[in-house]
């Protein structure tokens, strides 16, 4: 018998450390059906991400793996656009409005689906596409109670969002389809209800940006794990047909044989995303994130599939690269806890080839320099359309 405490413990990077590890130990046991681990192979995957993160950061002076870097895409401070004349509290509020809804729409949008952003004339695809979307969604006030005031992300807004305004906004359409289009519109619907009951959190009437004043009601520092808990506490009843545990939904969260008792392996990736997401707001606005490593690597298709494209980590079975497959599948569950894994070992090779410390490059500039572009870059080099190796059937909330 599970109870809350033990559903509780799994809300965190620790546990998706931790039970990403006890996978990737029996992969390295030859213990698992679906993969081994080529580690000869893994100076190649050190080598493209140096190579990568000096090329675009000549002076290494990489910013953090964050939804902001999408948003400026195409050489546009689109930025500059959120809130216009607002002081820097409604300012710093309307920057997390954004980027809770922005980041939560940010699985993978599938090779056919393209963004043509009418202020500007450029026609962008996946995260960038659906950044500059989502952005230009609230400008256009979308995710607002009033329409007077759009750069914000009302509650009651958000539970009222339907699959058809959702595709109009993010230009779905038949030959330009979104991957999991309803699969969104139903997970900011089920935003707006979690924001609804957490007024604690979010105020009331709520509003997702009122996070930034329960954080600054404490102290002016916040690690990166108490930001993450207060997340997955917060959304973790939004991801819909999830894994629950003594009642508590676990969200990002799949089973894996290799894991003894209940088998549950946590990843928590758009959560951790989100997290990552926030930290330039919340510095912004006075706040300071410290102990940034308290995050993981994100367990999703750009850093797993470096690691699968450069040869690390290795089908046992070459057919599974083409069978679709379901994303809290048990070979799914396996590559990206080896990802997580293999994301903590990856940044101490980089930093040593930097000539860097943890302090002075923490994991998100590992990332951002980094892993997932290599891993972008290395998949249009195998496959014209940069899709990833494996083949994942998204319902447009995971991966």
């Amino acid at each position: 018998m599970h109870s809350a405490s033990d559903a509780a413990a799994l809300l965190s990077a620790g546990a998706v450390r931790a039970r990403c590890e006890i996978v990737s130990e029996a992969v390295r046991r030859g213990e698992t059906k679906y993969f081994r681990l080529a580690l000869g192979r893994f100076d190649e995957v050190v080598r493209r991400v140096v190579e990568v993160t000096r090329r675009r950061y000549p002076d290494l002076a990489v910013p953090y793996h964050s939804r902001w870097r999408h948003f400026s895409t195409g050489g546009v401070d689109r930025a500059a656009l959120v809130a216009p004349g607002a002081d820097a509290a409604e300012t710093t509020r309307a920057r997390i409005d954004l980027t809770i809804v922005s980041v939560l729409l940010d699985a993978g949008a599938g090779p056919r689906w393209r963004y043509h952003e009418v202020e500007t004339g450029q026609i962008l695809s996946r995260s960038e596409g659906l950044a500059v979307a989502s952005l230009r969604a609230m400008q256009a006030g979308l995710f607002s109670a009033d329409l007077a005031t759009p750069w914000r992300a009302d509650a009651e807004a958000l539970a009222k969002i339907t699959p058809e305004r959702l595709a109009r906004a993010f230009q779905h359409a038949p030959g330009n389809e979104l991957v999991g289009f309803e699969g969104r519109a139903l997970l900011l619907r089920r935003l707006g209800e979690a924001c609804s009951a957490s007024p604690a959190l979010f105020g009331s009437p709520a509003r997702l940006g009122r996070l930034y004043d329960h954080w600054s009601a404490g102290n002016q520092s916040l690690t990166a794990a108490e930001m993450l808990q207060t997340l997955l506490q917060a959304f973790g009843a939004i991801w819909p047909g999830r894994i629950s545990l003594a009642g508590v939904p676990l969200g990002d969260c799949g089973r894996h044989s290799a894991v003894p008792r209940d088998g549950l392996v946590p990843f928590h990736k758009l959560s951790q995303w989100l997290a990552y997401s926030l930290i330039e707001p919340l510095q912004a606005g006075g706040i300071r994130v410290a102990e940034l490593d308290g995050l993981t690597g994100l367990a999703e298709y750009r850093n797993g599939g470096l690691l699968l494209d450069c040869g690390v980590i290795v089908p046992r079975d070459p057919g599974l690269l083409r069978s679709p497959l379901d994303a809290l599948s048990e070979p799914v569950v396996e590559w990206r806890a080896l990802t997580v894994t293999l994301l903590d070992r990856l940044a101490d090779r980089v930093r040593e080839q930097l000539g860097k410390s943890a302090e002075q490059f923490p994991l998100a500039l590992v990332l951002e320099g980094g892993s997932w572009a290599a891993g972008r870059e290395i998949a249009y080099e195998r496959r014209g359309d940069g899709s990833p190796p494996l083949a994942i059937v998204s319902d447009g909330t995971l991966i």
